[in-house]
């Protein structure tokens, strides 16, 4: 795997390649940074026969991981980040790709599908949603943010990253889940603050869902309290070309809770 930065306006933006065949970008979720898919990548790039399926752009969103906060006096939007992606695809020369969006990660790809769905074959929204936050859902986000106030970041990640997670899943695998929330003290009050606002502020994108005449992938966890069940599933019919997995035994996390049953869903993109 290969290592890469360039400057995205005054910020650093980090990203990894690897693989061969067709370009898919991987856009990771809140809380997360690349390395979140890393029970997929080598799946992705190489598969069980061994030869190359995909060729894996994965980048740490501007806040995460390695890369740098966006800086700007205006609020940080979707597009922004989407904007961050479409730098990505120009600095690797990719004319076309799949993209897959874990979450917040769905939220990016779908603000990029709409302003550029020309460089894109198709797309995966794990655990994500085209509808905007409801009142309710922007006024607990209102409420975490001052939870990071008083209390700092670290605080809050260690709840938040715990609850997306099913029990029965956490009780074999608890490790893994204290080693994600370690890495939580990466996290600055800044990035986690700009997110959310983004996530508050973003608009509903079901049109983008309708108008996208490329196949479209939902993979849905049963146990999901992030992005609920029902509402998951009021989405998939709203694309011309929908392919729906469901996670039976997942809650938000499906990439690790059931690992090979994402994979084979991913795969399906080639």
């Amino acid at each position: 795997m290969k290592e890469k930065y360039f400057k995205y306006n005054s910020s650093k933006i980090f990203y990894r390649i690897t693989g061969k065949g067709k370009p898919v970008v991987l856009i990771h979720g809140f809380g997360e940074d690349g390395n979140i898919w890393q029970k997929q990548v080598a799946f992705l790039s190489a598969g069980s026969s061994g030869k190359d399926h995909f060729y894996l752009i994965i980048p740490d969103l501007p806040g995460s991981g390695k890369s740098g906060v966006l800086s700007s006096q205006l609020a940080i939007g979707m597009d922004d980040y989407a904007e961050v992606i479409k730098a990505i695809l120009t600095e690797e020369k990719i004319e076309e790709c799949s993209m897959i969006g874990h979450s917040l990660g769905g939220y990016i790809t779908l603000a990029f599908a709409e302003k550029y769905p020309e460089l894109l074959s198709s797309i995966a929204l794990v655990h994500s949603s085209a509808f905007a936050d409801s009142e309710e859902k922007k006024s607990a986000r209102l409420k975490s943010i001052e939870v990071i106030n008083k209390h700092g970041p670290y605080v809050f990640m260690k709840a938040t990253i715990q609850g997306l997670f099913g029990e029965d899943w956490s009780k074999d695998h608890q490790h893994e889940i204290d080693e994600l929330i370690e890495k939580s003290k990466n996290f600055s009050a800044e990035a986690i603050i700009q997110y959310y606002r983004a996530m508050i502020n973003r608009p509903d994108r079901t049109d983008v869902l309708k108008n996208f005449n490329k196949p479209i992938l939902f993979i849905i966890g049963e146990y999901d309290m992030a992005v609920p069940f029902q509402q998951s599933l009021q989405q998939c019919y709203m694309p011309s070309k929908s392919f729906i997995y469901i996670l039976r035994n997942s809650a938000h996390m499906g990439m690790w809770e059931e690992t090979d049953k994402v994979n084979n869903a991913l795969i399906q993109l080639k």
